[in-house]
């Protein structure tokens, strides 16, 4: 209820650390109507069922992957974030490989991910064979090299769209802008470094993308 309320306002109401529970589908058919942003930060942390279960979470990536398919065909434009571990005491390399491939098949549009670090009095801190430094980071830069490329070719496939953006700052150079897929300080940027003039922050404007990157989105303000 509040969430459509503050939607009818023209707030923008923006999710974060959701976790894949049932309710959470009721939320979909909000960010369909434009009464919430159609973003959902959700803490995946993995994929595989062993290493899901040592981290004592929900074991239940199948199922996750189905959501996911039933939120999209909701609302094709949300955007999905997530965050996840690599080289939690006992994975494997076929565990770390499941996650891969979890990924590819999930595309989400935003993507964290962190070494596994001991944490004072943490249980994780006793656990059988911890993964080595070197495979860790072996790891993080495969997981963080898939994550890049779906990212690109998400944003590349925005190239041509006229997207709603609010402004966050504007310099001499041009106005750095956040588009609804965009959590401020986390996610990327939409740049417009031509006809910014009279832009000011708080501006919520559409804009045509012209070019794209790895993770930012560049383009021209609409008359």
């Amino acid at each position: 209820d509040l969430a459509r309320e503050m939607g009818k306002l023209g707030a923008w109401v923006r999710l974060h650390y959701v976790y894949p529970y049932p309710h959470v589908r009721d939320l979909i058919p909000l960010m369909a109507d434009g009464l919430v942003l159609p973003y959902l930060d959700i803490p995946f942390q993995h994929a595989d069922p062993g290493v899901l279960r040592r981290m004592a979470r929900p074991a239940a990536a199948a199922r996750t992957l189905d959501e996911i398919a039933a939120w999209r065909a909701i609302c094709p434009d949300i955007a999905l974030r997530s965050t996840f571990i690599v080289g939690y005491p006992g994975e494997t390399e076929a565990e770390f490989q499941v996650l891969l491939d979890w990924l590819d098949e999930a595309q989400l549009d935003r993507v964290g991910c962190f070494q596994y670090e001991n944490v004072a009095g943490a249980r994780s801190n006793a656990l059988p064979d911890h993964v080595p430094e070197e495979v860790k980071q072996d790891r993080f830069e495969r997981f963080m090299a898939k994550a890049q490329a779906i990212s690109e070719a998400k944003l590349a496939a925005k190239v041509g769209r006229v997207l709603e953006v609010i402004v966050d700052e504007v310099d001499d150079e041009g106005a750095t802008c956040r588009t609804k897929a965009d959590a401020p300080e986390i996610d990327g940027n939409l740049f417009v470094d031509e006809g910014f003039g009279g832009l000011k922050p708080g501006d919520i404007v559409s804009v045509e993308v012209e070019e794209a990157g790895e993770y930012d989105l560049w383009g021209r303000v609409q008359a």
